[in-house]
């Protein structure tokens, strides 16, 4: 039983998170609960991925912080998917439906990459300092790309290329270095805090995993509270698939040029869906938000695929 939950870690913090959601959802009685729960989840969420964070920079070599060449051409990728995917909405005048199916897949490519996929990295044996550096690359690239799409996609989206950079740029700032800088400050100054830290197994994985579980239900909550039909909300989550796919191959597929399959796949493939999320309910269609909802379910099951390929692989 304990192998088998650590080696579904991930589709296990899924599923829990969908059935406790769809339990206080459905069942008046716990209406009370549910909504003073609420608050204290949304409240409690940036304070694991702050934690996820800092206990994985407390293991990285912050000399090797640096980019390398595949970091190139995944951002060359994402680029160019962007414009494509740009050149038909605009080129096809497209609205409606179809607008919303667009926005939803360009969401799911134009977010950067998760802040998570550092620890997937290291589950999986890849290089951390080059997932971390990336990671960085990733936001900027973001930074830059939203406030020059979204106006030309949505013309009532009130923003400004600067405002919108520094609002990502801020969020770069909360979300990653301030935990990167508090872990140099550990790893170089406390040394039995350090060593405390570093000495428990697996322990940024599992904080992720309980932070999956919150991200789930409230995924779970925008789907089932989507004011759409159903065949709109299965070609989105469909398109969410497909993209995850592409994305985490494509990754591989630049990466094995460089010796780094894994790294490259994860940097193109994981992406940070909740500020996705909140980019599109913000400055696009609302609807459009679902796209990185289901997206965040498919790349942990790949995820976890990719971690059970690994266990077996060692057990053998």
């Amino acid at each position: 039983m304990i192998r088998f939950v650590k080696d579904w870690t991930l589709p296990i913090s899924m599923g829990f998170g969908t059935v406790v959601y769809l339990l206080f959802a459905f069942t008046p009685q716990l209406d009370e609960v549910g909504n003073r729960l609420s608050p204290f989840f949304a409240a409690i969420l940036p304070l694991f991925m702050f934690l996820v964070l800092f206990v994985t920079f407390c293991k990285v070599d912050f000399r090797q912080l640096r980019p390398v060449k595949w970091h190139f051409w995944v951002g060359v990728f994402q680029f160019l998917f962007i414009a494509a995917l740009m050149g038909l909405m605009l080129g096809f005048g497209m609205q409606g439906a179809s607008l919303v199916l667009m926005e939803a897949i360009l969401m799911c490519v134009i977010s950067p990459c998760a802040t998570a996929a550092a620890v997937v990295t290291q589950k999986l044996g890849g290089n951390l300092e080059q997932m971390t550096t990336y990671t960085f690359l990733s936001n900027f690239i973001t930074a830059f790309l939203v406030p020059v799409c979204f106006p030309l996609i949505e013309k009532s989206a009130d923003m400004t290329f600067l405002s919108a950079f520094a609002k990502i740029l801020h969020e770069v700032v909360l979300v990653l270095l301030v935990p990167m800088l508090l872990a140099y400050i550990v790893k170089h100054y406390m040394h039995r805090l350090h060593r405390k830290i570093i000495a428990v197994r697996d322990l940024s994985y599992y904080l992720w995993a309980c932070s999956l579980t919150i991200v789930t239900g409230t995924t779970v909550k925008n789907i089932v509270h989507a004011d759409t039909t159903v065949a709109l909300l299965v070609a989105i989550a469909l398109l969410g698939l497909i993209m995850c796919v592409v994305q985490f191959a494509v990754g591989r597929f630049i990466g094995h040029y460089f010796d780094h399959t894994q790294e490259a796949g994860q940097a193109l493939g994981q992406k940070n869906t909740a500020f996705a999320i909140w980019m599109a309910y913000t400055y696009l269609n609302p609807l459009s938000s679902v796209g990185p909802g289901c997206y965040i379910l498919w790349q942990n099951i790949i995820n976890s695929i990719e971690i059970w390929q690994k266990r077996k692989t060692e057990k053998a």
